[in-house]
């Protein structure tokens, strides 16, 4: 199981750090690389790979995992014994390790980010891996959480009025990682299951801000 993938360079400069930003469920990575070059980051490499696993029913979509059918997020439901789920895990596991050897980006000067399904999946791998930072957006947890292998500060955020992923689901992550001792920034929004232009500037300001907070500068 391979992933495919869409890059996004600098116009200027070299870039020193990376954004991987994955999709949610039935999207594909040209869903979010129209993001970024309004997220401005001079520094950064931004990349998109598309999940592994075709949509049953959109032409063109991917997903990391199926969901049972009629599941709405309001009954629990043990994620973790799903096998297309942990296949997707090492996928991104292996991808994400042998995308910082082929940049030469370590994974301490990566940030892994996901919206919805995809903020999941980065909420998820993420844990496993020496990450300099996590973004989850729309997001929510596969089940209970383990401490991450490393310190690393949390960006969420989620729309008070989201029908997809009730806004219940973030409570429930930000404070499981909490819980873990993570350092958690949480902007809950008036607005549903999206990525509205503000919170282009949140992601733009958290990466810069951690880049920085590294003793990374701007050329």
């Amino acid at each position: 199981m391979t992933l495919q993938a869409l890059t996004y360079n600098p116009p200027q400069g070299q870039a020193d750090w990376q954004l991987v930003a994955l999709h949610g469920w039935g999207a594909n990575a040209a869903d979010l690389v129209g993001l970024a070059p309004y997220l401005r980051l001079t520094q950064f490499t931004l990349v998109f790979p598309d999940a592994p696993l075709a949509h049953p029913q959109v032409p063109g979509g991917r997903m990391w995992y199926g969901f049972p059918w009629g599941y709405d997020f309001r009954q629990p439901h043990d994620f973790g014994q799903q096998p297309d789920l942990e296949a997707s895990r090492q996928a991104l596991r292996t991808w994400l390790k042998d995308l910082s050897q082929t940049n030469q980006i370590p994974l301490e000067q990566t940030i892994l980010a996901g919206f919805s399904q995809g903020g999941a999946m980065a909420l998820d791998v993420g844990m496993e891996l020496p990450l300099a930072g996590q973004i989850s957006l729309s997001g929510y947890l596969h089940g209970p959480v383990a401490a991450p292998v490393s310190p690393r500060p949390v960006l969420m955020v989620h729309g008070s009025f989201d029908p997809i992923v009730p806004i219940a689901k973030a409570y429930e992550a930000r404070d499981a990682l909490q819980a873990q001792g993570q350092s958690v920034t949480f902007h809950e929004m008036a607005m549903g299951h999206e990525i509205s232009p503000p919170i282009i500037g949140l992601i733009s300001t958290f990466c810069e801000d951690l880049r920085q907070s590294r003793g990374y500068t701007q050329p």
